[in-house]
C-alpha cells in the first residue's frame, strides 16, 4: 500500500512498519560492536591467529559500507520495500552460516556475506521514513531512528558480555550471531505485511562507472584503517591517497553524467542544491570519528587497565546509552522547531560531558573515578541524542523522496568512514600514550578521550556555521523542482 502520497494520505501502519525496520536496524548496527568481546573465545576455539579473528570485525565494517550508495539507488530504483526483505533474509541466512562455522575462514566469509546485507538494509531504513512520514511526524521518526543508532553503538559491548555470560564455554560466541536468526525471522514476516508496496521510480541504466569508482575509493580509504591493529595504516598508507583520488573522479564523473541527462548514482544536486546535505553529511562523517572511537578507549581501559569483566566494562558506560536513547526520542519532538541549534547544543553537552569523564578517569582515584564519571557520562550521552537523530532529519528533510535510497547511503557510508577513522585512531593513541608513559592507563585515557573532543569541536564548528547561516537567510532559498514536488513521489519505493 502507498504510504504518505498527496492522495492517499498517510499509511495508518506506518509506526508498525517504522517499530520494524527501527529493530532491524538495531541488529545490523549492533553487530558492528557486539562482536568484539567475544574474540578472545572465538580465537581459541577456530585455533585462529589475532590477524584473522580481526576480520570477523573489521571485514563485517567494509562490506558494510561498501554497499551503503549503491543499495540506496537501488532501492530507489526497484522498491526499497523488496531490497529490504531480499536483504533481511540474507542477512538470517548469513547469521546462521556465522554461527555454524566449524572454521576461521568460514566465519570471515559469513561476515563479509552479513556486512553486505546489513549495508543493503541500512539506506532503505532512513528512506522508508522519508517515504512513510512528513512535518512533525518526520521528526518524531527520525528521533527513533536516532535512539537507535545511538543505543545500538553503545550496548554492544554490555550485550554481547550478558550473552557471553549466559552461554557460558568457548562455544558461546555462537550465540552472538544464533541470536539474529528468531528476530530476523519475525522482523521478516512482519516487514513483508506492513512495509508500503510499491515499484519503485523510473530510473535509467546503473551508473556502473560510478559504483566501481565510489566502491574503489572507499575501498582504499576504509582497508587501511580495518587493518590497522596490524599495522594496516603505516603498511597501506599509500592507498589513502589514491582512495582519496578516485573519490574526486567519483564526484567529476558523477557531475558528467548529470550533464548529460544520464542518471547518476549519486546526484551532484544533493550536495550543491539541496539545503542542509552537505553540511550535515561532513558533520556526521566527523562527529562518527569521536563517537565511535570512544567505545574502545572505554573498553581498553576499563578491562586492560582496570580488570573489568566485559559485562562490567559494557555497564560503565550504560549512562551514555540511557542519556542518548531518552534524549533522542525528545529531540524528533524539537527539531522542527529549533532546526540545528539543537545539534549546537547536543554537541556542546557532548564535548562538556567527555571532557569532564577524560579529566574524571585521568586524575581521580581509581576508587571514585567510574563513579564520579557517571554524571559526565550521561551529560555526553543526552548531548549525543540531540545531535544524530536531528542531524538526519535537518540533512535529509530536502531531500526528494525519489532520491532518499541514494542519501541516506552516502550519509551513512559518511558515518562508517568515521567510524572506521574513530575505531583506529583513538586505541592508537591510547597506546601510544600507554607506550610513552610507562603504562600509564590515566594519561592514556585522557589523551584518547581529549583527541575524540578535538576532533567533536570540529563537528561543533560545522554545526554553528550551519546555524549561523539559517539564521542568516531572511527567506528561504529557491528548491529544486525535485525538492518542491518530492512529495508526488511518496508513494513509490
Amino acid at each position: 500500500m502507498p504510504s504518505g502520497s498527496a492522495n492517499t494520505g498517510p499509511d495508518p501502519r506506518r509506526w508498525k512498519a517504522l517499530a520494524v525496520t527501527l529493530v532491524v536496524g538495531f541488529m545490523i548496527l549492533l553487530d558492528v560492536t557486539i562482536v568484539a568481546v567475544a574474540l578472545p573465545s572465538m580465537q581459541r576455539d577456530l585455533h585462529a591467529s589475532p590477524a584473522q579473528v580481526q576480520w570477523v570485525v573489521s571485514g563485517y565494517a567494509l562490506t558494510f559500507a561498501l554497499s551503503l550508495v549503491l543499495a540506496g539507488r537501488l532501492g530507489d530504483a526497484i522498491g526499497r520495500r523488496r531490497i529490504f526483505l531480499v536483504a533481511l533474509s540474507a542477512f538470517v541466512l548469513f547469521s546462521m552460516a556465522a554461527g555454524a562455522a566449524t572454521t576461521i575462514e568460514l566465519l570471515v566469509l559469513a561476515r563479509l556475506a552479513q556486512g553486505v546485507a546489513a549495508g543493503c538494509l541500512a539506506p532503505q531504513n532512513s528512506a522508508l521514513i522519508q517515504q512513510m512520514f512528513r512535518g512533525a511526524e518526520r521528526g518524531r521518526a527520525f528521533g527513533f531512528f536516532g535512539a537507535t543508532v545511538g543505543i545500538s553503538s553503545a550496548v554492544g559491548p554490555i550485550t554481547g558480555g550478558v550473552i557471553l555470560a549466559l552461554a557460558g564455554g568457548d562455544q558461546g560466541w555462537r550465540w552472538i550471531f544464533f541470536v539474529n536468526v528468531p528476530i530476523g525471522v519475525a522482523a521478516l514476516v512482519l516487514a513483508a505485511r506492513l512495509l508500503p508496496r510499491g515499484r519503485g521510480a523510473p530510473r535509467g541504466a546503473l551508473d556502473l562507472t560510478g559504483v566501481v569508482l565510489l566502491g574503489a575509493g572507499v575501498f582504499l580509504m576504509m582497508f587501511p584503517l580495518v587493518q590497522a591493529d596490524s599495522g594496516g595504516v603505516q603498511r597501506l598508507w599509500w592507498m589513502f591517497p589514491v582512495g582519496a583520488a578516485l573519490l574526486v573522479a567519483f564526484a567529476l564523473w558523477e557531475r558528467r553524467v548529470a550533464a548529460r541527462g544520464a542518471e547518476p548514482l549519486l546526484a551532484p544536486r544533493l550536495i550543491t542544491e539541496t539545503r542542509g546535505y552537505a553540511p550535515g553529511a561532513a558533520l556526521a562523517t566527523v562527529y562518527f570519528i569521536g563517537f565511535s572511537g570512544v567505545w574502545l578507549v572505554f573498553a581498553l581501559y576499563f578491562q586492560n587497565g582496570r580488570g573489568f569483566t566485559p559485562l562490567m566494562s559494557g555497564l560503565c558506560v550504560t549512562p551514555f546509552a540511557i542519556g542518548s536513547a531518552c534524549a533522542a526520542v525528545v529531540a524528533g519532538r524539537l527539531v522542527e522547531r529549533l532546526g540545528r541549534l539543537l545539534t549546537v547544543l547536543g554537541l556542546a553537552a557532548v564535548v562538556v560531558g567527555l571532557s569532564a569523564a577524560a579529566l574524571l578517569l585521568g586524575y581521580a582515584s581509581p576508587a571514585v573515578a567510574v563513579w564520579a564519571a557517571i554524571p559526565a557520562l550521561l551529560v555526553g550521552g543526552i548531548g549525543s541524542g540531540f545531535v544524530i537523530s536531528p542531524n538526519v532529519t535537518m540533512t535529509l528533510k530536502d531531500v526528494p523522496v525519489r532520491m532518499a535510497g541514494a542519501a541516506g547511503g552516502a550519509l551513512q557510508t559518511g558515518q562508517r568512514l568515521g567510524g572506521a577513522v574513530g575505531t583506529a585512531a583513538l586505541p592508537g593513541v591510547y597506546y601510544l600514550v600507554l607506550s610513552s608513559t610507562g603504562g600509564d592507563i590515566s594519561e592514556a585515557v585522557t589523551v584518547a578521550l581529549g583527541a575524540a573532543v578535538a576532533g567533536l569541536l570540529v563537528a561543533f564548528a560545522i554545526a554553528v556555521a550551519e546555524w549561523r547561516r539559517d539564521g542568516r537567510a531572511a527567506t528561504p532559498g529557491p528548491c529544486p523542482p525535485e525538492v518542491a514536488h518530492g512529495h508526488t513521489h511518496a508513494g513509490q519505493g
